[in-house]
């Protein structure tokens, strides 16, 4: 190995640990966002001023459905990952279709239930517990529907270029950020539904 390619080599293996270790800032400051909405929400889901409770609009079985359709969607994200590692494109490519599917499935559901609550009077206009509702529930349906734009471009990227180096490097990445979304949504069916409900 020559001095050029063992400096090649050097500078790529120090621009993976930039991305790796910038990945993971972002989830910590994700981690930051979503524990201050948590906090918000713990603090005004009280806060009714004449509006319903969340017994009064929680539907725990939607909740649940929900929360079966992501935690399959981030099993089949798993498989993408392992089938990109065996460079299988078409499974690969099957796979994510598939975790497209379940979580434009689950951004669906929620934007139902947004449109039946507002439809019903009740915005995160009506108190500071809906308020608060809307706003943490929404930020995590912003996310997931960023993650599936994501999934896109990387489908395209497969199916033009094969499965690379790169290909996994950036598939893996996106897996971290879609099982962290899985771990906020079971923090959110616990603690706005299920607790909610009781």
């Amino acid at each position: 190995m020559n001095e050029h390619q063992h400096t090649s080599i050097a500078k790529k293996d120090l621009t993976d640990d930039k991305v790796v270790f910038g990945l993971w800032i972002y989830i910590l400051s994700d981690c930051v966002l979503f524990a201050g909405l948590f906090a918000t929400y713990a603090v005004q889901h009280t806060a009714l001023f004449g509006g319903p409770a969340p017994s009064d609009i929680f539907s725990l079985s939607g909740a649940l459905v929900e929360t079966l359709v992501l935690l399959t969607s981030s099993f089949t994200c798993g498989l993408a990952v392992l089938a990109a590692y065996k460079n299988k494109k078409a499974l690969t490519l099957l796979a994510l279709a598939a975790t497209v599917l379940l979580g434009a499935t689950f951004v669906g559901m929620e934007y139902i239930e947004f449109s039946r609550l507002v439809a019903a009077g009740h915005s995160w206009q009506q108190s500071a517990f809906l308020s608060s509702f809307f706003t943490l529930v929404g930020t995590h349906g912003l996310h997931v529907s960023l993650g599936l734009l994501w999934m896109l471009v990387l489908m395209a990227h497969i199916y033009l270029r094969g499965i690379q180096t790169s290909t996994t490097r950036k598939l893996l990445a996106f897996s971290i950020f879609w099982h962290f979304l899985d771990i906020i949504w079971i923090f959110i069916f616990t603690f706005v539904y299920l607790f909610g409900l009781m």
